[in-house]
């Protein structure tokens, strides 16, 4: 029994040594792993958004056309044609379009050469002439110093020959007829003669120019007549003593010279003394 007791105590003394030992040895160092949390990075992609270049469109200019050359020629006989109108009762839309026609727009060689502007022949023109090739190889043509005269005498050669009177009978306003009377009457031989007047009087609305003159009637000129029998005009607006004159079939100088005005200028509401 003492030998097994001294057994077990020599076991337990060997263990505690063992222990003891084991103990007393290299110790190893404790690694604690820490979890390594990859960052997570964001790659922004950062995009340089550029203005588009301006492309700078070319300044166009404004395409200017040219001014006809019957423009012009309207531009430059209108008034006349407006005055005839009021002193022979001819709608100033026709004669503007017989002279655009008759003269090609004033470049014919009859207009250029000769102030021609409606191809009138001679027939016992006492004036100067011209010799051109129309109907039949140089024809007699009459020539004026200035286009002025040439609308005057187209006026007096309508009134003053029996054949356009039935024209006359017609409204002033009435182009159509007065086309088609032209032809009727043999001003012209050429069978679409009115047809062409019509086109350009609608082209180029001449016809506006008869509505002036025939408009300006509703705020008629007012004449007092004195006892003397002098006629008194009152100026109003577009009056010119040129103008004037042609109404009253007078001169510029007279109408100055019975009034003693000293220059051209006229003022609305004025009195003139129309001379005899």
């Amino acid at each position: 029994m003492a030998s097994n007791k001294i057994e077990i105590k020599f076991k337990h003394i060997a263990l505690v040594a063992a222990l003891v030992v084991f103990s007393c040895g290299p110790k190893k160092g404790i690694v604690t792993k820490k979890r390594q949390q990859k960052e997570k990075v964001e790659t922004v992609e950062v995009v340089k958004t550029e203005k588009p270049e301006e492309v700078k469109t070319p300044e166009i200019e404004a395409e200017v056309k040219p001014t006809s050359s019957t423009a012009v020629y309207i531009a430059t006989y209108a008034d006349i044609a407006k005055e005839e109108m009021r002193r022979y009762k001819i709608p100033a839309s026709i004669t503007l379009a017989q002279g655009i026609l008759e003269s090609a727009s004033g470049k014919g060689r009859l207009a250029v050469k000769a102030n021609n502007h409606f191809g009138i022949k001679c027939h016992g023109w006492t004036g100067a002439k011209i010799y051109h090739d129309d109907d039949r190889s140089q024809e007699c043509f009459r020539k004026y110093k200035e286009a002025k005269s040439s609308y005057e005498d187209h006026s007096k050669f309508l009134t003053g020959r029996g054949r356009y009177a039935d024209l006359f009978k017609l409204k002033q306003d009435d182009y159509k007829g007065w086309a088609r009377g032209l032809k009727k009457a043999g001003y012209a031989t050429d069978r679409k003669y009115p047809d062409k007047l019509i086109s350009l009087i609608e082209r180029y609305k001449l016809y506006e120019y008869d509505e002036e003159v025939l408009g300006s009637k509703k705020d008629e000129i007012k004449i007092v007549r004195v006892n003397s029998g002098t006629k008194i005009h009152i100026v109003e607006k577009g009056d010119t003593l040129y103008s004037l004159s042609k109404r009253y079939n007078t001169t510029v100088d007279a109408i100055k010279s019975t009034n003693r005005l000293s220059s051209n200028s006229l003022a609305i509401g004025q009195e003139l003394k129309i001379p005899n």
